[in-house]
């Protein structure tokens, strides 16, 4: 009772929350604080506030419930099985080719969970437009959203034998400025490409796409060098189609992340499907 009044600000709004009378709700709180010995509430005919030792009182309190909340549920989940809708917003390469495949069994061993999954390299406002979750690859910017980090992902600057033979093959980073590169404009600066101790190289090239899958099809033509995730070149260098480049120059694998709004509780359905993507998605890329 106590720390609903100070919520809603009134003894008659805490009362009509919890479903009983103003006046049962002063005596509560009267009683506690003559169990405490100490006053938690400032009271006039206009207004009430929290003394410093009712202030202090609530924000120790208000987390000591929360936690007791999520253990409730947690315990009511367990003996629940996940269901409802999930709608998921994945970015279109890394969706299409990395967890596609693993959407799809989960659908299978989860059958009471529907999934509406969007696959786009927008990057969607999940409170706004009503999406439960999103998966991206990078280090996350809305530091509203809660992030798990679910596998990760490298960057790996690649191009075809043949485009290697006429032009050269680059020893250092800086080599790249004298040659065609595939701007990918999905990176978040496309024209400058990073690479280990913080080396930043600028690029340029004739050839702009807004997609690392079409980079690469352009690289294995011997069109330039591509700079795209390992996800969308592995099979190309596993195939030889593709030689990987500066690879002692390599950044350190970026996360691809599950984000969610916050919230006092993850709804079971989410955890579900979080814990088997977490579980099923491979943490390196053993073809490179």
């Amino acid at each position: 009772m106590f720390v609903t009044v100070l919520e809603t600000g009134s003894f008659a709004a805490a009362a009509q929350r919890l479903g009983t009378s103003s006046g049962q709700a002063s005596k509560l709180v009267s009683k506690l604080e003559s169990d405490l010995g100490v006053r938690l509430i400032h009271r006039t005919t206009r207004a009430l506030a929290a003394t410093e030792a009712g202030q202090a009182y609530f924000d120790r309190l208000r987390s000591l419930i929360d936690e007791f909340d999520a253990l409730d549920t947690q315990t009511r989940n367990a003996a629940m099985l996940p269901r409802g809708k999930i709608r998921l917003s994945a970015p279109l390469s890394f969706g299409t080719i990395r967890l596609a495949p693993h959407l799809a069994d989960f659908a299978k061993a989860y059958p009471d969970i529907a999934l509406d999954v969007h696959f786009s390299d927008r990057l969607v406002n999940l409170v706004d437009e009503g999406f439960d979750m999103a998966v991206r690859v990078g280090k996350p910017r809305d530091t509203t959203l809660i992030a798990r980090k679910l596998c990760a992902a490298e960057l790996i600057i690649a191009a075809a034998p043949a485009y290697l033979a006429a032009k050269g093959v680059p020893d250092v980073p800086q080599d790249l400025a004298r040659h065609d590169c595939l701007i990918d404009t999905n990176s978040r600066d496309p024209k400058t490409w990073n690479f280990a101790q913080n080396q930043k190289v600028a690029v340029n090239g004739r050839l702009t796409f807004s997609n690392a899958s079409v980079c690469m099809i352009a690289a294995e033509a011997g069109l330039g060098i591509a700079a795209s995730p390992d996800f969308v070149l592995a099979d190309s260098l596993a195939a030889g189609r593709l030689v990987r480049l500066l690879a002692a120059y390599a950044e350190p694998p970026m996360g691809v992340f599950a984000l969610y709004p916050s919230g006092r509780h993850l709804a079971l359905k989410m955890r579900v499907l979080i814990d088997y993507l977490v579980q099923h998605l491979p943490k390196t890329n053993t073809a490179i």
